[in-house]
């Protein structure tokens, strides 16, 4: 083990990573011109900035659209009420950080095109990693999703974006208790493996979560939670919470050691570095990552694995 999550953290960052597109904030103006359905929704706010209210969530699924259209080419997109619409810078950043974990055994050079492929662990109703992932590089996405809802949403996305046809393969997780088992097939390589898990134990604690959030924002006008990202209960919980989902991952990665180049996935609680890396311990992985990342006033984890010596990195996938 060549890192620990105390001493291979970096600086805490301020700013999103330098490629996202919007590190800068929201350009309502261009995004308006863009998608003028957008306009009613944007408002200004006590400091005199455009912005919209986030506790709308057809506010949230609109700019969304905006932002897919204006930056990455996606005229067609939609999810169905009450499934997780995810901010898109956060994602953005995702999809950069691991750009340079590839890049790091490649002399430094981002690696672009369809020979690098991406898993995506419950690429949910919206796609969105593997939109923002072809788009910036060209990579190739599988999408592993469980929800049939969720599944059906996301390949209409493709089916009306003719360039995500090539790039992008949706497969079922027929079993809820596994991750990468029944989706990476025999002798099949990733250089990568994403994933936003589950943070929340139950449904009742999700509820909770969002409304701790919403009435510290002074947001929530009456007593009923308010989940403007919206979410279904594979998205937003699992038993036993973030720590025994990553715990689960940890152990299942083990099987896929040699077909995968970098197991990577957002960790959402601090304390739950710990429990994943001490997971990873026991199944003796080489080297572990910890990147942290901010969103303006939100900070997120990444965490990244592999069971490959720095000899093998080199020559994967080549």
């Amino acid at each position: 083990m060549s890192s620990s999550p105390a001493n291979s953290q970096p600086e805490v960052k301020t700013n999103m990573h330098p490629r996202n597109k919007h590190r800068e904030g929201y350009d309502f103006k261009a995004l308006i011109k863009t998608l003028p359905a957008l306009r009613p929704f944007v408002r200004m706010n006590d400091y005199g900035n455009q912005t919209i209210n986030f506790a709308n969530p057809l506010a949230v699924k609109t700019l969304n659209q905006a932002l897919l259209l204006h930056y990455y080419s996606v005229a067609h997109w939609d999810i169905p009420d009450g499934f997780l619409c995810p901010p898109i810078p956060g994602r953005a950043d995702y999809i950069h950080y691991v750009a340079d974990l590839l890049a790091a055994v490649n002399g430094g050079v981002v690696r672009k095109g369809r020979k690098v492929r991406v898993l995506d662990i419950g690429t949910g109703a919206n796609l969105v990693y593997p939109i923002v992932g072809f788009k910036e590089y060209g990579w190739n996405f599988v999408g592993a999703e469980l929800d049939l809802e969720a599944m059906a949403s996301a390949q209409k996305i493709i089916e009306q974006n003719t360039h995500l046809k090539l790039a992008v393969e949706l497969r079922q997780q027929s079993k809820k208790a596994d991750i990468f088992k029944g989706i990476i097939k025999p002798g099949e390589l990733f250089d990568l493996t994403i994933c936003n898990p589950p943070f929340h134990a139950s449904a009742k604690e999700a509820a909770a979560g969002s409304a701790r959030k919403w009435d510290n924002l002074g947001l929530r006008k009456d007593k009923q939670p308010i989940l403007n990202f919206g979410g279904q209960n594979t998205e937003l919980w699992y038993p036993g919470g973030e720590a025994n989902f990553l715990k689960l991952m940890a152990a299942q990665s083990k099987a896929f050691e040699k077909q995968v180049l970098w197991f990577t996935t957002l960790v959402s609680k601090k304390e739950n570095l710990r429990v994943l890396y001490n997971a990873l311990q026991k199944e003796g992985v080489k080297d572990v990552q910890t990147i942290n990342m901010s969103q303006g006033q939100k900070m997120s984890r990444l965490m990244a694995w592999t069971y490959l010596t720095n000899e093998e990195q080199s020559a994967f996938n080549r």
